[in-house]
């Protein structure tokens, strides 16, 4: 199961570097374009982390979002390809691996997309949901502890076709 999990998200994210889209070289003017946090975003804790409180990133569905009070780790990564225009963001967060996984299972169904992935390894949490039918619209979290104490996280999306 660990190998189809790391493979899968290893195949979706070189799939990504490899479609036509803006590239993350753009630098920090790209990432503040990119990634823009609301209001709420800024003053929100993580631990009453809500859907409405989340990062919004340019160009991401509704379920794709920066989790509430997280670092980013630099800018989206965009690309546009068969399932419709996808991302991928990295960022840190004082959230447990855990909490950040409930969040964005939540997000997800609101959204319609079904889970069709789930993985524990050790305090490491890994999701992935997709909506069903042709219309390729999907998310991916792996969210695993740092060595600082924060939780390092990886989402991945594509806003469907």
């Amino acid at each position: 199961m660990r190998r189809c999990v790391a493979i899968g998200v290893l195949a979706f994210s070189i799939g990504l570097a490899a479609c036509d889209g803006p590239a993350a070289s753009q630098g920090e003017e790209a990432a503040a374009r990119s990634f823009e946090p609301d209001a709420a975003s800024a003053a929100a804790s993580t631990g009453g982390a809500s859907p409405a409180s989340a990062g919004a990133i340019r160009g991401a569905p509704a379920f794709a979002v920066v989790y509430p009070g997280a670092q980013a780790d630099g800018a989206p990564i965009a690309a546009n390809g068969p399932s419709g225009p996808g991302g991928l963001i990295t960022f840190s967060t004082d959230a447990d691996p855990e909490a950040v996984v409930a969040f964005y299972r939540q997000r997800a169904e609101q959204a319609g997309l079904a889970s069709i992935m789930a993985m524990n390894q050790g305090e490491a949490r890994a999701y992935g949901a997709a909506a069903s039918g042709d219309n390729g619209a999907s998310l991916q979290v792996v969210a695993s502890p740092g060595e600082d104490g924060l939780t390092s996280v990886q989402l991945s999306w594509s806003a469907g076709a």
